[in-house]
């Protein structure tokens, strides 16, 4: 009981330290989310579940669908059941950042409720989005756009989670400006990479299988692409991503830069080297489901450290409500004028 109250509390007279947990857990939650839909579409379950919203055409739940295995039902089924978390996570956290005042007599942060308020319209439409991949058997447009939209959701908990410690007044730079150009370079880099990843996928061949009327299998649709020259745009967004990333870090090293920018830099460098070496030894080995699930896995944790090392070369300053002293009221003033005349 003394959990559930304190539950409702950061919810309801939420204050900095639990509307950034909450703003925590819509970063976890959506990262997760992206995750385990990278899993079912890299075990061709995509079609574990062949219709929407229903699983089956008869039944709600998980059930058996022609060509599927159990396992690849369950699977489908089993993410779009980390939905229903996901929703009370952005609800609620929209909740506490409509309730959160800063000080006494302060207004609320419009900023935070703008962010916090693309989380559950964010899944709203994702819903939609899903429901039409599922309708189109897997149309690699709309799988492409399933996991972009997924990874803009992801973004805006991202700012959000910065954004509840800061002001609401105007940015103010912490490092030099061809370094936050550079951080900026690097965070619309990493997402081109993304969705360079999502044609690659949508061209290579793990996709899946359908049934058709006549009961053969056949493989769902495919980008026609190269998938060599696909794979090889990609893997140079992430050489220039390891240059961008290198150059930062020994930006940051000789200027005054703050410490946690410092440490998202190295992060960086780090991220970007192991995915290197997945990358290539999951090309290399004819693109393994599991090598390939932690490239995605990395990949989203590459997105979220590169937004961070962007919010990190910043700040924003209190609001101008914040900034002007308190002081006596006009009448006030006045009197004391008029007496001390």
């Amino acid at each position: 009981m003394k959990l559930l109250l304190r539950l409702w509390d950061s919810v309801w007279r939420p204050t900095q330290v639990s509307l950034r947990a909450w703003a925590l857990a819509a970063v976890i939650s959506n990262a997760v989310i992206i995750t385990t839909g990278a899993a079912v579409r890299l075990s061709s379950s995509g079609l574990g579940c062949d219709d929407w919203p229903k699983c089956s055409t008869t039944s709600l739940i998980a059930s058996h669908v022609s060509g599927q295995t159990t396992l690849n039902t369950w699977i489908e089924f089993g993410n779009r059941l980390l939905n229903y978390p996901l929703v009370i996570i952005a609800g609620l956290a929209f909740v506490a950042c409509w309730r959160y005042r800063p000080g006494p007599g302060d207004q609320r942060r419009r900023d935070l409720v703008r962010l916090s308020a693309v989380l559950p319209l964010g899944i709203v439409a994702q819903a939609v989005i899903g429901g039409i991949v599922v309708l189109t058997k897997l149309n690699p447009a709309m799988v492409a756009l399933h996991f972009l939209l997924s990874s803009g959701i992801l973004a805006c908990a991202v700012v959000l989670h910065t954004r509840v410690r800061e002001g609401s007044g105007p940015v103010r730079p912490l490092v030099r400006p061809d370094l936050r150009v550079l951080a900026w370079l690097l965070a619309g880099a990493t997402a081109v990479m993304l969705a360079a990843g999502t044609v690659v996928t949508g061209t290579g061949p793990l996709a899946g299988t359908q049934v058709d009327s006549h009961g053969h299998f056949t493989t769902v649709p495919r980008f026609h692409l190269p998938l060599v020259d696909v794979t090889q745009f990609h893997a140079d967004i992430a050489w220039f991503i390891s240059a961008t990333s290198l150059a930062i870090v020994i930006g940051l090293r000789f200027s005054a830069a703050p410490r946690r920018a410092r440490r998202y830099g190295w992060l960086m460098v780090g991220g970007v080297i192991l995915q290197a070496i997945i990358g290539y030894a999951q090309y290399f080995s004819q693109l393994p489901a599991g090598l390939v699930w932690f490239h995605v896995a990395g990949a989203v944790l590459l997105w979220i450290c590169a937004l961070k090392l962007y919010l990190s070369t910043r700040e924003r300053l209190p609001g101008a409500e914040a900034s002007v002293p308190a002081g006596p009221a006009p009448a006030a003033r006045a009197a004391a004028d008029t007496g001390a005349n």
